[in-house]
């Protein structure tokens, strides 16, 4: 028997326009389908007049502190000045600055452009970088701050109030997609029930695929299904602005890093899934089937919705109408008894589902079973 991967019968939808394939790899290689609705797209840097504004004023006059975020972004911001014929002119003024650097990566890109970083926090977040700049006191100072695609308020809004005339570099600035119907898609395909995990790698693809959701009439029922049933997962807590703004709970690993939001989202899928014993078999439950006894079984929708509301209250028994309102269509008692039958033969007609003459049906768990949900 070949071994499963851990997330054999998952789905996961992805919204990012940037790095979206290298996520949608790692999930993939754990074993999961991905399907990809992107929410934003980047505007390419050299035509992003915003960008190129601020970096002349940048160059008007001479700056006390540079904040660099992201070692993409600030390199990025370095080659469209050099597309500018700014490059050198920009280099010299920075060199003549004090530099802090988020983390290791923006140090690495600040000494591969000749320069280097008077300060770094060793937590790589941007409250410590905060917290260092406003100790050392910023009244009167003229600060540049580097952003990412996503604008950081409070951190510009404080260091304001400290009294430091503040430049903001948008740095690859993101929009609305050019073609919303994959989002659209997707959106349905959650609220269908078909997605289980969306992993959100920016504020504004959340943002973004909240507010197509609002324009739709969409959002409540998406609120709901991303609340209860669907594992929502955000590389950093800024990212996950917009859905803790709605009441929408959100896993988050411990570093804001690709690999281990992708890790993050396995975690949490694997320990939702419902585990239980019926007829002495072992069963563990996921997205488009289940494993019996650590053999994958692909269950078609209609028996896999009637499979979770058996499996919601193990060895109680659920009326046909009751299960009825569980089919993604709805139906008839003819259609249960069709879907049955079909979840039987999908999980190898082990016995596990037992039928209550004229009451409905049941999971054959008997009181020696041991029963073990999942989070």
């Amino acid at each position: 028997m070949s071994e499963v991967r851990p997330l054999a019968g998952f789905v996961a939808g992805i919204t990012a326009a940037r790095r979206a394939e290298e996520l949608g790899a790692l999930l993939v290689r754990k074993g999961a389908e991905v399907r990809y609705g992107p929410a934003i797209r980047i505007v390419p840097l050299a035509d992003d007049t915003e960008l190129h504004a601020a970096t002349a004023r940048l160059l008007d006059s001479p700056v006390d502190l540079v904040v660099a975020t992201t070692g993409i972004g600030f390199r990025g911001w370095v080659e469209a000045a050099e597309g500018w014929g700014l490059g050198e002119a920009l280099l010299d003024r920075l060199s003549q600055a004090s530099l802090l650097a988020r983390g290791p990566k923006t140090t690495g890109a600040l000494r591969a452009a000749g320069l280097s970083e008077d300060y770094s926090p060793a937590s790589e977040s941007n409250a410590e970088l905060l917290n260092h700049l406003i100790e050392s006191g910023v009244d009167g100072r003229r600060v540049a701050v580097q952003l990412h695609g996503e604008p950081l308020p409070y951190f510009v809004d404080a260091l304001r109030a400290a009294g430091a005339e503040v430049i903001e570099i948008p740095v690859y600035r993101w929009v609305g997609p050019a073609d919303p119907a994959p989002l659209d898609r997707l959106l349905d395909a959650v609220l269908e029930g078909s997605v289980d995990a969306l992993p959100f790698t920016s504020a504004p693809a959340a943002a973004s695929a909240l507010a197509m959701a609002r324009r739709t009439g969409r959002l409540p029922a998406l609120v709901q299904v991303l609340s209860t049933r669907v594992v929502v997962a955000c590389v950093g807590p800024i990212t996950a602005g917009p859905l803790a703004a709605l009441g929408v709970p959100t896993v988050q690993p411990q570093r804001s890093r690709i690999g281990a939001l992708a890790r993050t989202v396995a975690e949490a899928l694997v320990a939702r899934s419902p585990r239980l014993c019926a007829a002495e078999h072992h069963l563990e439950l996921r997205g488009s089937g289940a494993l019996v006894d650590g053999e994958w079984r692909e269950i078609a929708p209609a028996p896999m919705a009637l499979l979770r509301a058996l499996a919601r209250t193990p060895g109680r028994v659920v009326s046909r109408r009751e299960l009825s309102a569980e089919l993604p269509s709805g139906g008839e008692a003819h259609a249960v008894e069709t879907a049955i039958g079909r979840l039987r033969t999908s999980l190898g007609g082990h016995g596990v589902v037992q039928t209550v003459v004229k009451r409905g049906y049941r999971l054959a768990v008997s009181s020696g079973d041991t029963t073990v949900r999942g989070g």
